[in-house]
């Protein structure tokens, strides 16, 4: 029986003679419906009348969304373009289709195209949006291997951690910028859905584009290593940043494949992204949706899924480390392959009897079975000040405890050691 296929190639000038060709031809398709905007591609698609999708990257309103929709109505998805056009075809590979072809391949060559990209769909992915815990997570391997050319050569590092503010972001800020001052160019990512703050923390205005602006591109096609320059914030002389969501209920602006895109383009821009997330990792949509559902922490699973580094960060008191044990355990139940580091954030004395560095670490390795890998001490007057002036502890208090402990974590992210880092004072 021949694959039922939708074409939606509107204003193509060759669409007539491919459709007429794969009609006439005995390549195991049929064209059922050809379609003339987006609306009706993925009333078609969602109607079941077809298992395969020809369309163009000049489609109207065609995104992200729209590709993996078409996906989820188990509809392989094949791109077609112009010949030589590498602007079109990188659109449409960033939005997910890893079957790009030109127009001009031949009915032949397209519909083995369609066939394979037929049978990839009738393979991959069955229940999962319903049983798996990482369904809020895409398909990680979609991007790279559909992307033309070598992936980035950057690092990713996620600075993560449980509920009750550990100080995420104050070491998301730090690290970046000490990394930075070794002369490694850096891009700070805000990727908290709830309460993203690296605007406030830099003093910068948290109106600009940032990161729901650059998910916008990356949701359409059109995010590129320029692209992404021009909406990061300059902070120094070797490090951007991009600012994070103002308010928590814009969270469907930052999804999850966006993200993913986002991160592949950063790794082109600079060797380190410090990407500081969420805390909350669940999949608690399928319990509300039998259905595809949006994910509120669909970018924090990215993310950590993502990274190269990731940092779980916990407090130094009882019940931080209660939360740090709990998320661990969370984190390995959802994210199986993801293996932190875990740095301990606001040791001081008092709060734990005897020594706090002996008792906190083998409590850990006694009900989380990871081991410390450093601990940063409290310094509220640093702290306090960087916050009050909306500037980094290297401006503020160049030479606080909290820092040194931020220089000697940069340069083992970084891969620099202590004799040839260079550290460079910016002015105010």
């Amino acid at each position: 029986m021949a694959v039922p296929v939708l074409t939606a190639v509107t204003g193509a000038v060759w669409e007539a003679e491919l459709v007429a060709e794969l009609d006439r031809s005995d390549h195991g398709l049929s064209v059922v419906r050809r379609c003339v905007d987006l609306a009706e591609l993925l009333a078609a698609a969602a109607a079941g009348t077809a298992r395969a999708a020809l369309l163009s990257a000049e489609l109207r309103r065609l995104d992200r969304d729209a590709v993996t929709r078409l996906t989820a109505a188990r509809v392989a998805v094949v791109g077609l373009v112009n010949p030589g056009d590498d602007a079109a075809e990188r659109r449409l590979r960033q939005l997910g289709v890893r079957l790009v072809l030109p127009a001009d391949a031949g009915a032949t060559a397209i519909a083995t195209a369609v066939l394979q990209a037929v049978a990839e769909v009738g393979t991959g992915g069955a229940g999962r949006y319903l049983s798996d815990p990482r369904s809020a997570v895409p398909d990680l391997g979609a991007l790279t291997d559909a992307l033309p050319g070598p992936p980035g050569t950057g690092r990713v590092v996620a600075v993560w951690g449980p509920t009750g503010a550990p100080g995420r972001t104050t070491i998301a800020v730090g690290l970046a910028d000490e990394i930075a001052r070794l002369d490694v160019p850096a891009l700070l990512i805000d990727a908290d859905v709830y309460g993203g703050v690296v605007a406030q923390a830099l003093g910068l205005l948290d109106e600009s584009p940032g990161v729901a602006a650059a998910c916008r591109l990356a949701g359409n096609g059109q995010l590129d290593v320029a692209a992404l320059d021009r909406l990061a914030v300059g902070v120094g002389a070797r490090l951007r940043a991009l600012t994070g969501i103002a308010r928590a209920d814009r969270w469907p602006e930052l999804p999850g494949d966006s993200i993913e895109v986002l991160l592949d383009v950063a790794r082109e821009l600079v060797p380190i992204t410090v990407v500081d997330c969420g805390f909350c990792i669940e999949a608690d949509e399928e319990i509300a949706y039998d259905t595809m559902a949006p994910r509120r922490n669909g970018a924090t699973l990215v993310v950590l899924m993502n990274a190269d580094v990731v940092l779980c960060i916990g407090g130094a008191d009882p019940v931080a480390l209660q939360r740090l044990v709990r998320a661990l355990a969370q984190l390995r139940e959802t994210l199986p392959d993801v293996t932190p580091q875990l740095i301990i954030n606001r040791l001081r004395k008092g709060v734990i009897p005897g020594d706090a560095h002996a008792e906190i670490g083998g409590a850990l390795r006694r009900y989380a079975d990871i081991d410390v890998a450093a601990f940063l001490p409290a310094d509220a007057v640093a702290a306090d000040a960087a916050v009050r002036a909306g500037k980094t502890l290297a401006e503020v208090a160049p030479a606080s405890a909290l820092r040194a402990a931020l220089i000697a974590l940069a340069r083992s992210v970084a891969g620099v050691s202590g004799r040839h880092g260079r550290r460079r004072r910016r002015s105010a």
